[in-house]
């Protein structure tokens, strides 16, 4: 049974009645009387909320689910980027004779950011009603529906009866992949690398493509003097960049990655970076996996297809958050060489931090760098940046100084790091993406994959 404003009026009103008119026992105890009388009745009138049931479906392709009876649930999952809205549409159906009239309230955690989830429902005996719940995530990961409640107010709107049903389902927010703006302007420096371009300019590479004939300004060091011999003129080789590498990319969930830069923490932008790269790699002809690591695995794919990569990356970074542990780096390098047997280029996405990388990362990482191309990017913090360029008072003074401390030991890490034979790139989070792509690009020029 649940109680209105209206009653709490008519209540009021009983008050003044035996105050001014029947200020006696007798009086308190009819106007009493007849509040609860009316109530009860309300409630008796109102149309019963156990028996209805519930269907949820999406208003996109994420999926459909259904809610069966009041006994079991089918849960179902909705993915949706961070930043977008999905709708959750919900059918109700009202399987008896009375009318059901009230409010309903679709109730979701504040993340998953509703819109609105207090509906007006009016819903005729042997009918049924659409629901419509508008969301749009405001952090990456998981959202569960709570329950969808329902008060049915009887006709006089004084009182009605509630009651809640357990209608599972699940808002999955991904990674936005912002850095796909990128992706054309990388895909169309790929194809001039590939020697496919418009312009025809033919790539480099350690593959061997194509014989053509000399013209001027070939290197004279690709000329095929048995060719040469054969067809009585010059010849010289094509060469195009290496396809079907493997490429490993790696993500440090561990306490380095917890840290916000900009407005979201440094483990988003490692998201994105890593995307922008999947996506060019695949496009490259290289087969790319993913692990996501701290102090074991928590993320892991595998020889996926082609057009499956970015998909299944998506998903399996949805869920993951960064762990308040120090990464276990001698772990780390066990399961990257338990999945990159043959040589692959190996990204770990991670931070620079000196203590972290001194005395975690370096003395573990030198059997990894005779094996494969390894590559460590990390996120910068512009705000260090700023603080360094502070010379307002004292205390501007005094974090420059500290900003410039911070500057210097991160340089010191990065030379530690490419004295090894590592690749890194630090950028700041606006920056990191396009330069990973680019340093795959120069490294696949290369011929270093």
């Amino acid at each position: 049974m649940t109680l209105t404003f209206r009653s709490a009026m008519l209540a009021l009103a009983g008050v003044v009645v035996v105050a001014f008119v029947v200020p006696s026992r007798a009086g308190i105890l009819l106007v009493t009387s007849g509040v609860v009388l009316f109530a009860l009745v309300d409630v008796w009138l109102a149309g019963p909320v156990r028996p209805l049931r519930f269907v949820r479906k999406t208003g996109g392709p994420g999926g459909t689910g259904a809610y069966a009876g009041s006994s079991g649930a089918t849960s179902a999952t909705t993915s949706v980027r961070l930043g977008e809205a999905v709708e959750v549409r919900l059918l109700v159906t009202n399987p008896g004779r009375r009318a059901v009239r009230g409010l309903l309230r679709d109730a979701w955690p504040p993340s998953a950011g509703a819109v609105t989830e207090r509906h007006p429902l009016e819903l005729p005996g042997g009918e049924r009603r659409r629901i419509t719940t508008v969301l749009r995530p405001t952090r990456r990961g998981d959202r569960q529906a709570h329950r969808v409640t329902v008060r049915s107010l009887g006709p006089m709107g004084l009182a009605g009866r509630q009651g809640s049903h357990e209608v599972p389902w699940t808002v999955r927010a991904l990674p936005p992949f912002d850095s796909r703006k990128h992706l054309p302007s990388r895909l169309a420096r790929l194809r001039e690398l590939d020697g496919r371009a418009s312009v025809l300019v033919r790539g480099q590479g350690t593959e061997f493509d194509s014989l053509r004939d000399y013209v001027v300004g070939d290197d004279v060091r690709s000329v095929d003097w048995r060719a040469t011999a054969r067809r009585g003129a010059v010849v010289v080789r094509t060469w195009r960049p290496e396809r079907d590498r493997h490429v490993l990319v790696v993500l440090d969930t561990g306490r380095t990655s917890a840290g916000r830069v900009g407005d979201a923490p440094r483990l988003d932008h490692s998201m994105d970076a890593a995307l922008l790269l999947a996506a060019l790699a695949t496009r490259a002809g290289d087969r790319v996996d993913l692990m996501a690591f701290d102090r074991r695995v928590r993320a892991d794919v595998r020889r996926a297809a082609p057009h499956d990569v970015l998909p299944r990356f998506t998903a399996a970074m949805a869920p993951l958050g960064s762990e308040l542990v120090e990464a276990d780096h001698r772990g780390l390098v066990s399961a990257i060489a338990a999945r990159a047997s043959q040589r692959s280029l190996v990204v770990l996405l991670t931070g620079l931090d000196a203590a972290v990388i001194e005395e975690g990362l370096l003395p573990v990482l030198a059997p990894l760098v005779r094996k494969h191309e390894v590559c460590v990017a990390a996120v910068a913090d512009p705000a260090v940046e700023a603080l360094a360029r502070g010379r307002g008072d004292a205390a501007a003074v005094y974090a420059a100084a500290a900003a410039e401390q911070a500057r210097v030991e991160r340089r010191h890490v990065t030379v530690l790091l490419e004295r090894l034979g590592v690749t890194v790139v630090d950028e700041p989070p606006d920056r990191i993406a396009p330069a990973l792509a680019d340093t795959y690009l120069a490294l696949k020029k290369a011929g270093r994959l």
